[in-house]
């Protein structure tokens, strides 16, 4: 039997795309590391294309060490006008500071909670938000759950968790399955 290959979003013929739609996004994440990964990038998305970032990861994950937060919390001013003058990533030096200041708070979660996961999962009871979405256009640049998330992050510290970024957050973590209704991988 074929299957009808109709991904959430057109790729434009990117193998790289398809793979992280095929493989991994909105596959539930429980490693304290790829969220903390996740936060990241999807910080640095903000006012750009996903598309971007996913093309510039590998270099996000040598400019930042593995995406370790205990490293990355020890970053420095130093370390800032490297990533400043890093071609490989995006140099932005709000969304740098905020990197490097979210380690910071990302670590004070885990030890307070004993995990970020438990800690994040808590937001949607434990378990993966599924969604009937039958277009793109449908899907919501941010819930409730997203807003109490933002609000949640910013007083515990983080920067550039602002709602839209936490439920791409939430999306690429699989905290919430927004595959639409036909997908595949839905």
């Amino acid at each position: 039997m074929a299957v009808n290959l109709r991904r959430c979003w057109p790729s434009g013929d990117d193998p790289l795309m398809d793979r992280y739609h095929d493989e991994e996004w909105g596959v539930p994440a429980h490693d304290d590391r790829r969220h903390f990964e996740y936060l990241v990038l999807d910080a640095f998305q903000a006012g750009l294309s996903w598309r971007t970032i996913l093309h510039k990861r590998e270099d996000f994950r040598a400019a930042f060490a593995g995406f370790h937060p205990a490293r990355v919390a020890r970053f420095g001013a130093r370390d800032v006008r490297r990533l400043l003058g890093d071609a490989g990533i995006v140099r932005n030096r709000q969304k740098i500071e905020a990197a490097i200041r979210n380690a910071k708070a990302f670590l004070a979660v885990q030890a307070s909670e004993g995990s970020f996961d438990r800690y994040i999962w808590s937001f949607t009871e434990g378990r993966t938000l599924v969604n009937r979405w039958t277009s793109l256009k449908r899907v919501p640049a941010r819930t409730p759950v997203s807003d109490a998330m933002s609000a949640d992050l910013k007083l515990r510290g983080f920067g550039f968790v602002g709602s839209t970024i936490c439920y791409a957050y939430m999306q690429a973590a699989g905290l919430v399955n927004d595959h639409l209704v036909g997908c595949p991988r839905r």
